[in-house]
């Protein structure tokens, strides 16, 4: 069982985020949803930020818009995941190769697919 974080885990059922989050639990994984609007989503408690989560998880999964990942780069750092996935539309030169520079395993892809297809 991994622990994962979803940084811009949504309640909307359509969002890709809600269906990583939905997926990660159906998959046995312990799941962190940030958002900082949210308090629950998929009965599970919702984070207001990176700084907020109650350990470090292994994988941190993102689900935001590039400008806000550049933003947030350096919480990424120091929260210090294993590795990050850059979901489609997630993707940032900048802040990949700073994460990679600090020693974390970058990957681009999709969570869900990872998970569909027992490459997570």
């Amino acid at each position: 069982m991994e622990r994962v974080a979803v940084l811009g885990a949504s309640k909307k059922e359509d969002r890709y985020s809600y269906k990583a989050v939905d997926l990660l639990k159906k998959h046995g994984h312990k799941v962190f949803p940030i958002n900082p609007v949210e308090k629950e989503i998929l009965d599970l408690p919702v984070y207001g930020s990176l700084a907020d989560l109650p350990e470090r998880p292994d994988t941190l999964s993102l689900y935001v818009n590039p400008k806000l990942i550049e933003k947030v780069v350096d919480d990424i750092i120091e929260l210090n995941p294993k590795r990050v996935i850059f979901n489609p539309g997630t993707e940032s030169d900048s802040a990949m190769e700073k994460i990679k520079a600090a020693g974390i395993t970058v990957v681009q892809g999709c969570t869900l697919i990872m998970l569909n297809t027992n490459q997570f």
